[in-house]
């Protein structure tokens, strides 16, 4: 498993906040997707409200 670092933003209800984090994963794919589940599930999001902008390999 490698490190990744996901970065985007997400809709509150004030508005678009920035994010970043760290998380490990087999590849950026199932990087992306655990970031749009923990998110959705954490604050209640949809997809829709969530854009990554760049995932990294460190």
């Amino acid at each position: 498993m490698s490190t990744f670092t996901v970065s985007g933003r997400f809709e509150g209800r004030d508005g678009w906040h920035e994010f970043e984090t760290s998380l490990d994963a087999v590849n950026d794919a199932v990087a992306e997707e655990h970031v749009y589940a923990s998110f959705g599930s954490r604050h209640n999001l949809a997809r829709r409200q969530i854009e990554i902008g760049e995932v990294r390999e460190q």
